[in-house]
């Protein structure tokens, strides 16, 4: 067991202050990349078999199991790139990503976010009442190129009505996602990735787990309309949120775009512009709090009270 005297000592050297802080920092990074993924269950099971074969192997001094365990270790670290693949590929994408590293100091200049999630809530809707299958997928910081470049162009504003075209029944472009790009629907008929996810592909249809999918290799966000309930869900960074009426859809994508911070700012910003407008009217008025108010002109009293009448 460690010296504390020599722990504290070594704690009073602001480098290794410093370089446990990096580490820490970095640890963090990777847990929060996989956050929501399946890596989270991976690294669960991993440090739980670790944690029980190396207490059972200290606890009862097996000599055996303490080798197999010293020798694991060189293979866990090779195998580790392969078995989190998709997540460390997902955490370069986001290392290449400025604004994804500092958003707090980043001003957020899609000011059209908030009309893309009201027509795509509206259209959405509709599907849904009609029992359209629709899926649509909201590009992000990860680009989607390599999958737009498969399906057919459209280049075409946002709207609910180019969307219930899109997906009408047996129309051309019905089948596939529509990739949606800056308030504009760049292509439609875009075939996706399906999600490896053993659980969903038992319990979902092909639109939910293609929007599983893409949600799992990038940081898009898919909203799919089930064909065959009406239903419509929600999914990000690979997980599913089902059976939203109009309210919770606009709710989710408005949270997962950050829209909810920006209109608080704006809010907190009116807020403050009505304060100084108040406080300003406020120190115009004199300081007994009375104004003064310009009555009728009183008519002076003698001969030249009455008005003259000329004849």
């Amino acid at each position: 067991m460690p010296d504390p005297g020599w722990l504290l000592s070594q704690l009073s050297n602001p480098r290794n202050v410093f370089d446990i802080l990096v580490v820490a920092l970095i640890i963090y990074w990777l847990l929060w990349v996989a956050q929501g993924t399946r890596a989270t269950q991976l690294i669960r099971g991993i440090v739980t078999l670790l944690a029980v074969v190396f207490l059972v192997g200290t606890t009862f001094q097996l000599t055996a199991l303490n080798w197999v365990l010293g020798q694991t270790w060189p293979v866990l670290l090779i195998s580790l790139p392969v078995i989190f693949q998709p997540e460390i590929r997902r955490a370069l994408e986001q290392l290449g990503q400025t604004r994804s590293l500092i958003p707090q100091l980043l001003p957020r200049t899609d000011e059209t976010a908030g009309r893309t999630v009201d027509e795509l809530v509206k259209a959405a809707t509709q599907l849904a009442r009609h029992r359209y299958g629709a899926l649509i997928v909201l590009e992000r910081e990860t680009g989607l190129q390599n999958y737009v470049e498969r399906g057919v162009p459209i280049d075409g504003l946002l709207t609910r009505q180019l969307l219930i075209n899109l997906f009408y029944p047996n129309s051309p472009l019905h089948d596939g996602a529509a990739v949606v790009r800056d308030g504009r629907i760049v292509a439609a008929s875009v075939v996706l990735p399906l999600s490896d996810n053993t659980a969903a592909a038992s319990q979902l249809g092909t639109r939910h787990r293609a929007a599983l999918g893409i949600t799992e290799q990038s940081d898009a966000i898919a909203v799919v309309v089930s064909e065959e309930t009406g239903q419509i869900s929600v999914a990000e960074n690979g997980r599913l949120i089902r059976n939203l009426d109009a309210e919770r859809l606009d709710e989710e994508l408005r949270g997962m775009l950050k829209l909810d911070d920006l209109d608080r700012e704006r809010g907190s910003v009116l807020i403050g512009v009505g304060e100084r407008i108040r406080l300003s009217a406020r120190n115009a008025m004199p300081s007994n709090g009375s104004a003064s108010v310009n009555g009728p002109a009183k008519t002076p009293k003698g001969a030249d009270a009455k008005p003259s009448r000329s004849a």
